[in-house]
């Protein structure tokens, strides 16, 4: 951090006329205009040949002139800049200082400010948007403190209780609405598990014992796929390379960020090397894997697949190929850095097949050193506050 800010200060005379506050704005254009008016008196005395040459000569010491000024008032001498100084320290010591944050004042902004005011009749909108979130949160109270007699069975009448189960069946209804998790990209190179090994270049002897552990371990007995390697081979398999994952924004109940994870196998992403994503796992309870919480970071994503099983009415299986990582030290934060360390497997299972629902989202790793990754836990708020 202090080298991006040294270098920022080394720099910041580039981003100056990005900094002009309204009162700036005003005098540059009040020093422009005067600069043209005296301009038009001096070049009426030009040789008309001469004024094409003579206004652009005035126009580049104009803007010269204007940006002079706009540099000399403008600066980043304000709080947050300081701010950023000490975060280095305050953060590893401290954890997660919610007001570092912007996403609650965001958040108040747009659900107190903006909702009021389109309900306001904009007379005297300020009064009407306090007087109706102040009725708003009188009446969540009120509710919230009926729940409680309820849940300690109080005496209550019959239509507070009809009331509180209205209510209780609208907040059901209006709901969050939970966003789908789309594969995308199909490959048409690939029709089969045996088109699958070849394009991957992972064995069938790898692929057709991980199907059935994956199908004995996650699928009722009623629909797993066949353990004959045969009847496996006959499946049909679509291959594909992205996966968009609907994640939760920090602190939002209802808003979403995509997570777009990409395996490429072995076809370049955007005219450069293949592309396949780290990805978080939820591959446990809560109570493993240390600070990780039951999540592990695995190695690249080496295929997003979809299993039709024409034994189970074509049932489709949507899952993913990934190559594991184990956490160093169980998972527990190094005292040196404050992260997690992962690390490749040395066993035979560096192919691993799990359910596409249990990928969360996309993991940040920086490598250490060869078969060792530091995982990146400060990437994002949201990232922080579940693990620390």
């Amino acid at each position: 951090m202090e080298d991006y800010l040294n270098q920022f200060h080394k720099l910041k005379d580039i981003f100056l006329e990005f900094r002009v506050t309204k009162r700036t704005q005003d005098n540059v254009d009040k020093q422009r205009k005067e600069i043209r008016r005296q301009r038009a008196l001096v070049i009426e005395r030009v040789a008309p040949s001469l004024r094409g040459q003579k206004r652009d000569d005035n126009c580049q010491e104009e803007n010269t002139l204007c940006l002079d000024l706009v540099r000399g008032e403008s600066h980043f001498n304000f709080i947050k800049m300081h701010l950023l100084s000490h975060f280095c320290d305050n953060i590893p010591q401290f954890g997660n200082i919610p007001m570092y944050s912007t996403e609650i004042g965001e958040l108040a902004h747009k659900t107190q400010i903006k909702a009021g005011w389109r309900q306001s009749n904009k007379n005297d909108a300020a009064r009407q948007i306090v007087h109706s979130y102040g009725r708003q949160h009188a009446i969540r109270m009120r509710l919230l403190n009926l729940e409680s007699l309820k849940c300690h069975d109080a005496d209550l009448s019959g239509d507070v209780l009809h009331h509180l189960d209205r209510t209780a069946r609208t907040v059901t209804a209006a709901g969050p609405v939970v966003r789908r998790r789309v594969l995308k990209g199909r490959r048409e190179d690939v029709s089969n598990v045996v088109d699958f090994s070849q394009i991957s270049g992972v064995s069938l002897e790898i692929i057709y014992p991980e199907l059935i552990r994956y199908s004995r371990h996650n699928l009722p007995a009623a629909h797993r796929l066949p353990e004959d390697h045969a009847m496996l081979r006959s499946l049909q398999v679509e291959l594909l390379t992205q996966r968009e994952i609907p994640v939760l924004a920090f602190q939002e109940a209802d808003v979403y960020e995509i997570h777009r994870a990409r395996s490429t196998g072995n076809l370049h992403f955007r005219n450069q090397s293949s592309h396949n994503d780290w990805v978080w796992v939820q591959v446990g309870t809560e109570e493993m894997y240390g600070a990780l919480r039951g999540r592990q970071p695995y190695a690249k994503l080496v295929a997003l697949l979809k299993i039709r099983d024409y034994r189970s009415d074509d049932t489709v299986r949507r899952v993913a190929g990934v190559q594991m990582l184990t956490p160093v030290n169980s998972g527990r934060l190094s005292d040196q850095h404050g992260l997690v360390t992962g690390k490749m497997r040395e066993d035979a299972r560096w192919f691993t097949i799990v359910d596409i629902g249990t990928i969360l989202g996309l993991a940040h790793l920086i490598q250490e050193e060869d078969r060792r990754w530091l995982i990146n836990s400060r990437i994002d708020l949201r990232t922080f506050n579940e693990v620390y």
